[in-house]
């Protein structure tokens, strides 16, 4: 699901706890969270509504100042209306993880594994190594400039760094990504980690 800069602003703040959506399918579930720009949001329930359903003090909680604004907004689009209840969580817990630069034997034997799992499960063939590599000798390239470097495609990049994102490994700019402190940390603990014996 994705939310606007405002509206983000506006649910850290506590002005808006429901949003809005047509959809043909839910993209988030009750109980589920998302995780955004300025941190953990929770899903607190998603509900499909009818139209009628929709009242003046909902559309105020959703950040609009009246009802006909809010359906002019959701007719523009096609399927059902979702009314998803909506609050701030708390800080990325992905910042802390890679600002951290406290690796130890057993989150780096597991990182490796998970970095082995993606490499087994792409059809691109063992990337993870190589990526976080030219991202650390690259840092701030675009991902067009990082897909020519790596001969990897784009989009597909832009999808696989973000898995790395994940693991606390790197960080996102506007434009561009880098190791994070951790990541660093974990790439040239990997480097030995990976030689064969006796290299």
């Amino acid at each position: 699901m994705l939310l606007k800069k405002s509206e983000l602003e506006a649910i850290h703040s506590g002005q808006i706890s429901v949003v809005y959506r047509r959809w043909k399918r839910p993209t988030v579930k009750t109980g589920g969270t998302l995780k955004t720009s300025i941190g953990l949001l929770s899903i607190d329930r998603v509900t499909q509504i009818d139209r009628s359903a929709v009242t003046v003090s909902l559309a105020r909680q959703a950040g609009f100042s009246s009802r006909a604004e809010l359906l002019e907004l959701l007719d523009q689009r096609e399927g059902d209306i979702y009314q998803i209840n909506i609050h701030y969580a708390g800080a990325d817990p992905r910042i802390a993880l890679r600002e951290s630069r406290k690796v130890s034997k057993t989150d780096l034997l597991e990182l490796q594994k998970r970095l082995d799992r993606l490499d087994g499960a792409s059809k691109e063939g063992p990337w993870t190594r190589r990526v976080l590599g030219v991202l650390k000798e690259h840092p701030h390239q675009a991902a067009v400039d990082l897909a020519a470097l790596t001969g990897f495609e784009k989009d597909w990049l832009k999808t696989n760094i973000r898995k790395l994102k994940n693991l606390g490994l790197t960080i996102s700019h506007q434009p561009g990504y880098e190791l994070s402190p951790r990541g660093k940390v974990v790439y040239e603990k990997l480097q030995k980690l990976d030689q064969p014996f006796g290299a």
